[in-house]
């Protein structure tokens, strides 16, 4: 490529190569970050089995204070470390990344967990600069193999602290991120699997089979072994 790809690449991202936010980016994501925590909160504020670990550890009067905590942990390592991964490799090829969050879908994240289930869409990573189909396919993936990452984290926090309270943590970071890189990867748009499909087939094939086979083994057998 020429200088001038290059030149022009230093100009949609001054801090060409190196991850950057701007105060607009960072009130978005601790605006997200906090919504999308308290929805997770509301959600498992009924599952007596966490609550009660909570309530054995914290007190009465701590344990939501303690859900919290494992919502905010959630959503760190789930769904802003997934967006992180768009956001930082696209700022490697010098295109301009930031997140927005989308309030119109923090209401709903919020009103959806009131009723029983969680539809979040706290937003997205927006990306502008000259990109082609390899840049596209890099930069989609990177949010998908972060959650293969975690997923694979809390499997083996399940394996190493089994038959510890502490291992509800690992389940459901497990669970999430295995379901977030499977749901991500499918081949529709505007989801990540159709652009990297359309790169790479054979990197595509593989991501998601790997993340089929962690969500196989969260639903089919941690149970078991956290259980047994």
């Amino acid at each position: 490529m020429n200088d001038d790809y290059y030149e022009n690449l230093q100009r949609v991202n001054p801090g060409y190569g190196k991850p950057r936010f701007s105060r607009t980016e960072i009130r978005d994501i601790a605006i997200s970050i906090i919504a999308l925590s308290v929805a997770f909160t509301i959600l498992y504020r009924n599952s007596s089995s966490i609550l009660a670990f909570f309530e054995y550890n914290l007190g009465e009067s701590m344990k939501y204070v303690g859900l919290f905590g494992l919502s905010l942990g959630l959503v760190v390592m789930s769904f802003l470390f997934h967006e992180f991964g768009h956001k930082f490799v696209a700022q490697k090829y010098g295109l301009w990344s930031e997140f927005r969050m989308w309030p119109a879908g923090l209401l709903l994240t919020i009103v959806t967990s009131i009723i029983g289930f969680l539809f979040a869409a706290p937003g997205a990573v927006m990306i502008a600069g000259n990109m082609n189909k390899e840049m596209n396919g890099k930069v989609s993936i990177a949010g998908p193999v972060v959650n293969i990452v975690m997923s694979l984290i809390g499997i083996i926090g399940c394996f190493t602290i089994n038959h510890s309270g502490w291992v509800i943590f690992f389940m459901m970071l497990a669970n999430l991120n295995a379901f977030l890189a499977l749901f991500n990867l499918l081949p529709i748009p505007p989801l990540d699997g159709s652009k990297i499909i359309t790169w790479n087939k054979f990197i595509w094939v593989a991501a998601i089979a790997i993340a089929a086979i962690e969500l196989i083994i969260v639903r089919f057998y941690l149970p078991d072994l956290y259980w047994a």
